[in-house]
């Protein structure tokens, strides 16, 4: 298959993908049409069905998988399908891992890494709630490993969350050796909760969208939630402890206006806060490096607030 990122401005479309998204709309002369998003692993692209009503074009829904004939155009400086057929494809007619955004990395290495990370924390009850969650609940474990980080802006594809919770652990666990002052076993178990609200916050994929609970609630709100039920289960769990493991998921935002209920008040929540911002930020500025061919300046990001630019060769 040709993948929706090696399109340019002139090419044929004839090829089967996800469709992500298709509404009806009209015309300011009064005539129907269709708004549709056509996706693949590499990328997301629109299309336009300008004769809806047309025998080559099939009935659909937004999550099924069409065949699209068609032809890439540019609009606005974006590219966009000019659709003239479609096909809604039977099961057995594709593979799904061609279409929804995936990890490079492998998910069930990274999965060993973290289980090595969670052997190697001493405190029994730390220890002990890490296992409840990562290994003894296989349902959790599942739904975790192939969970986005995002709906979108960093890691917010299959094994995204799992990808952004290593490498969250694994800064951490360097700064426990660059700053002895830390509590390992106390920040190691922090890094890799952080975020496990986000397995309830998000839906998967297809869908990858915001559910009930995380609109009302968040995956900060709703991670603490999930500790303290675990924490139930487990018998003289130290009252302390639990509130400070709970406070630096709380705080892991690092500042109220980023959607944090607390700010860090110790130096464990601290080195989260900048570890978990750390890993975000490479990430996004690697997707973004991974997106454009273009060299030198590429232009103003709101994330950045800066004027970005691909670094020299050289």
């Amino acid at each position: 298959m040709k993948y929706i990122k090696d399109y340019k401005d002139g090419d044929r479309v004839f090829d089967i993908y996800f469709c992500k998204f298709k509404s009806s709309a009209v015309t300011k002369n009064g005539k129907s049409y269709d708004n549709v998003i056509i996706q693949d692993k590499t990328g997301t692209l629109d299309a336009k069905i300008w004769d809806p009503n047309n025998a080559g074009i099939a009935d659909f829904d937004a999550m099924d998988y069409i065949e699209v004939y068609g032809e890439v155009t540019s609009f606005n400086g974006a590219l966009q399908v000019n659709v003239k057929r479609v096909r809604k494809c039977a099961e057995g007619e594709y593979d799904e891992r061609e279409y929804m955004p995936v990890s490079k990395k492998d998910l069930d290495e990274m999965y060993a890494q973290l289980l090595q990370l969670i052997n190697s924390v001493q405190n029994t009850y730390l220890k002990t709630l890490l296992r409840k969650f990562f290994a003894d609940d296989e349902a959790f474990a599942g739904r975790f490993k192939k969970a986005s980080a995002a709906k979108s802006v960093h890691h917010g594809f299959i094994g995204g969350l799992l990808e952004h919770t290593l490498g969250v652990a694994k800064l951490c666990d360097y700064y426990c050796t660059a700053y002895p002052v830390l509590k390992r076993d106390l920040l190691l178990t922090a890094a890799i909760c952080h975020d496990i609200g986000k397995v309830r916050e998000i839906s998967a994929f297809p869908v990858n969208d915001y559910t009930d609970e995380g609109q009302f609630l968040g995956h900060i709100v709703i991670g603490s939630e999930m500790i303290g039920e675990k924490i139930r289960e487990i018998a003289g769990f130290p009252s302390m402890l639990e509130m400070e493991l709970k406070h630096c998921i709380l705080s892991h935002h690092g500042e109220y206006e980023f959607g944090s209920p607390k700010k860090p008040a110790i130096i464990e929540a601290v080195a989260l806060t900048y570890a978990d911002n750390t890993d975000a930020k490479m990430e996004t500025f690697t997707e973004l490096l991974d997106s454009t061919q273009e060299t030198g300046w590429l232009g103003f990001n709101r994330l950045f607030e800066s004027n970005l630019r691909k670094s020299s060769e050289d």
